[in-house]
């Protein structure tokens, strides 16, 4: 018998236009829109800064009187065009008529994807607001590029549709691993936000959209859920970390089974810690599936555009933080496990700064988004001085902090975190190359944290959060410390490792993250399309084509691994599950990358003047306030 298809809550009840329901609830399209009262109290709080929100506009919905209305009506014919209904489509058996119930026709939705006038129109303006060196170029995915697939590649193109996970009959995700032999699958059997990336960039450059796009929407549908853990509900723009799929009995059904989608938003988690990249990655994401497909009209609609600023209001609400870095607490991204990263740490920034550049371009250009564009600006300019001026590392700035002068009290002072020099570590000194350098993994007030973060670096270089001079510098590094940081498999999460006391006291004795393992600077080889993407912006194709074929070598041998252990990723990782999809899609996604490097201009972020000039300093009339970067140059210029 056919399965129906539901969400189960994360909580037992929940208001949805006061009605209330069960924790296991329709798989309604309009659920992204859910608890209005919740959503009215928490976005439009946020007018504090951008005055102009209003409820109609945010929601695409003009001049519309919701006091007179049933509601029931109103998402059956008014909010029709945009994709919306409450009506209960667990029967439906096509997955986009679900999300699509009661929307455009066939006919008018291949208008909007680029099949007449207005698809090319509204193709043509967001190539043009993309920053990128491809301005006005579209990029077919389906080129033959007259190579056949090698033995590995076919092997891994199986395993990775074998881990697809199906929801009410389309796929909607992968499985984060996908070992038959493994007993104890934990949350492996789960499908994960920013494991899935991965994922969908192999399948978006194998012309397969299909599956991005179900995931994009379902990921969507399971944002709003109300999300508690000991009677505390995080904001309402959270992404899951993860969801899972499974069947279960209905009750009183005779034997029928219906199909249940269960998020994680962290309340059961390792250390009950918010996943603060889900979103960032969401977002990603979402551009990066407008550019390769085409379908520009996804990111149009107005679920898809009230989830995007449920994101960044979450990311740009006021806090007491004096710096425009995101303060997050240890373990909320890949990194899911106490390693020392809390605070600002380079991850979560870069991914930040990536997220809110495609959110400038994704974001719908009307009245409604104007004040949230331009405070997207501010942070973007703000955000990239500092991280320039304050994260960078070469011999020279080690030697400027050799001889800081500390406990300067001053608003021109040299050392602003009073960092003391003798923070910095032994190791650091003879291992810096002379041509080269890179972003610290974190800064706070008296602590640098210089240890060299593989993904923060290659984020940075793929959006230009360093300049260029500095993102041709951490490849320089990469380069010169080879052997560190690839060695027998790329590519290290986080370099050096923690060992002893320092380990004892950072990870609170973590059995998982012993000395050159895990995070605690294990090897990684889902971080190779990343690296490509990289290398092929730099120019340094050689890089990424030498690190894909060391990696080719053992991966299929060692059933791809989600990890490697030893100083040189000689090890197959004591704890690491074997069949790794995201190991799978990053080696497929790398090699793709590398029979196509025309495809990456389209998809990189270049350099913005404008963002260098841009300073919120100006706008204000107090005269106290003094702009900081007149007193620190030394790496902001291009």
């Amino acid at each position: 018998m056919k399965a129906y298809c539901r969400i189960l809550m994360t909580t037992q009840t929940s208001y949805f236009f006061g009605f209330t329901r069960t924790n296991k609830c329709q798989h309604l399209v309009i659920n992204n829109l859910s608890n209005f009262r919740k959503f009215n109290t928490s976005i439009f709080s946020f007018n504090k800064h951008f005055s102009h929100y209003k409820k109609s506009s945010v929601l695409g919905l003009k001049d519309f009187n919701w006091k007179n209305c049933d509601k029931s009506v109103v998402f059956s014919s008014r909010i029709k065009h945009l994709s919306t209904s409450v009506e209960s489509n667990v029967n439906d058996k096509n997955f986009e008529d679900i999300y699509l119930h009661g929307g455009l026709k066939k006919n008018e939705r291949n208008l909007e994807e680029g099949g007449g006038e207005k698809g090319k129109s509204r193709k043509n303006e967001s190539t043009e607001n993309n920053s990128s060196s491809s301005k006005g170029t579209s990029f077919d995915v389906s080129k033959n590029t007259n190579q056949e697939e090698t033995k590995i590649e076919k092997e891994a193109w199986d395993l990775l549709r074998n881990s697809v996970v199906n929801y009410c009959g389309s796929p909607v995700g992968t499985l984060a691993a996908n070992d038959p032999g493994d007993k104890q699958p934990l949350n492996y059997d789960q499908v994960f936000i920013r494991d899935f990336v991965s994922s969908a960039l192999a399948f978006l450059l194998k012309g397969e959209g299909e599956i991005v796009r179900n995931f994009l929407l379902h990921t969507l549908q399971l944002q709003s859920w109300e999300k508690t853990v000991d009677c505390y509900s995080p904001g309402q723009g959270l992404m899951p970390a993860s969801f899972k799929v499974r069947s279960v009995r209905v009750d009183g059904g005779n034997g029928s089974f219906e199909e249940v989608s269960d998020p994680d938003f962290g309340e059961s988690a390792i250390g009950r810690v918010a996943p603060v990249d889900s979103g960032l990655w969401w977002i990603i994401l979402l551009r990066t599936y407008g550019k390769i497909t085409g379908d520009y009209a996804l990111q149009e609609r107005v679920d898809i555009q009230t989830g995007i600023k449920l994101i960044l209001h979450l990311c740009l609400a006021d806090g007491f933080d004096m710096f425009p870095s995101l303060l997050v607490t240890d373990g909320s991204c890949m990194i899911d496990r106490r390693m020392g990263i809390h605070g600002h740490p380079l991850e979560i920034q870069a991914l930040f700064y990536t997220a809110l550049r495609s959110a400038k371009e994704l974001l719908a250009k009307d009245e409604g988004s104007k004040n949230l564009v331009q405070a997207i600006n501010n942070r973007l300019s703000a955000l990239s001085f500092h991280i320039r001026e304050y994260y960078w590392v070469d011999m020279k700035k080690i030697n400027e902090i050799y001889r800081y002068k500390t406990e300067e009290y001053s608003q021109d002072a040299t050392n602003k975190f009073n960092i003391y020099p003798e923070q910095i570590p032994k190791w650091l000194v003879d291992w810096v190359p002379e041509k080269g350098g890179y972003l610290i993994g974190n800064l706070q007030p008296a602590h640098m944290d210089f240890r060299f973060f593989m993904l923060g670096n290659l984020m940075a270089i793929i959006s230009s959060l360093g300049t260029p001079k500095q993102n041709q510098g951490i490849l320089n590094l990469i380069e010169a410390k080879w052997n560190d940081l690839v060695g027998n498999m790329p590519l290290k999460i986080i370099y050096p490792a923690m060992k002893n006391e320092e380990w004892r006291i950072i990870t609170g004795s973590d059995p998982k993250n012993t000395a050159w393992s895990y995070h605690n600077g294990g090897s990684w080889p889902t971080l190779l399309w990343q690296f490509t993407f990289a290398c092929i912006k730099m120019g340094r194709t050689d890089l990424a084509e030498k690190a894909v074929s060391v990696a080719e070598k053992r991966l299929s041998l060692d059933q791809w691994p989600e990890y490697y252990d030893s100083r040189h990723g000689r090890f197959i990782g004591k704890q690491a599950r074997l069949y790794q999809t995201w190991t799978i899609a990053g080696f497929l996604a790398s090699k793709m990358l590398l029979e196509k490097p025309d495809l990456v201009p389209y998809l990189i972020w270049e350099e913005d003047p404008e963002l260098l000039e841009t300073c919120v300093c100006v706008l204000s009339k107090s005269s106290r306030s003094k702009c900081s970067r007149t007193a620190a140059r030394s790496q902001v210029l291009m």
